[in-house]
């Protein structure tokens, strides 16, 4: 019997303008420390500006998991440890089912590098290079606790690479057991070779899934801004 591939859409718009402007802030962080910062003139502003960008997103990805799309909130792909453990026996039996959303493991590598991220963005409002840039936070606690925050701030994003390498480790692995992932968040849909666990309706309706985004892109912005200026 031929095997029959399961169509589902998964990835709201917003899930996936969020993903793809994450990969931008966080490529511009990285590139302008781990670099000298070519051909940037103030390679430490615009390190800050994306820093600004990326906080401004964590804030919407926070919100929307609580508010927004069912695949994406946190409450479809958090699960308590007994399946996660489960699974991850099934992970190394290559006994594996099919997920609509994020499976036990990689659900929580989400939460885990969604607080790295906003630790890193958060952080870094506390921080000054003495030269060219002030976090509008920085001395609110004491030079001593932004000593700190700065020696955390940098082995957080050593941290950070370690947990990027991991992901595009979890793409190759999903892409060679015919789950392309990163097709899937360009088009915000999966194909997959079977009926997911976690297949659900969504209860909200467009136009509600709307208004909530946009109430929350204002919020994630007026952070910015109240931060920014």
């Amino acid at each position: 019997m031929r095997n029959t591939k399961v169509t589902i859409e998964v990835w709201d718009l917003w899930i996936r303008l969020f993903h793809w402007g994450l990969v931008f802030a966080v490529l511009v962080s990285f590139y302008t420390t781990k670099t000298g910062g070519a051909p940037f003139l103030f390679p430490i502003e615009v390190h800050a500006q994306a820093g600004y960008l990326l906080l401004g997103l964590l804030t919407f990805r926070w919100l929307w998991g609580a508010l927004g799309s069912v695949y994406a909130r946190f409450s479809t792909f958090l699960y308590p440890p007994s399946k996660t453990v489960a699974y991850s026996k099934a992970v190394i039996k290559r006994q594996t089912s099919a997920y609509a959303s994020h499976n036990p493991l990689g659900g929580w590598m989400v939460i885990v590098m969604l607080l790295s991220l906003s630790f890193q963005a958060v952080s870094g409002l506390f921080l000054s290079d003495d030269i060219f840039f002030q976090g509008p936070l920085y001395g609110l606690f004491g030079q001593d606790a932004s000593s700190q925050l700065r020696t955390l701030h940098y082995f957080n994003s050593d941290l950070l690479l370690i947990l990027i390498g991991l992901h595009f480790v979890a793409l190759i692995a999903h892409r060679l057991l015919g789950e392309p992932l990163l097709a899937a968040m360009l088009s915000g849909t999966k194909h997959l070779p079977q009926q997911p666990l976690d297949a659900r309706n969504e209860s909200l309706n467009p136009a509600t899934l709307r208004l909530r985004a946009i109430g929350i892109l204002f919020i994630a912005a007026g952070v910015v801004l109240w931060l920014w200026f």
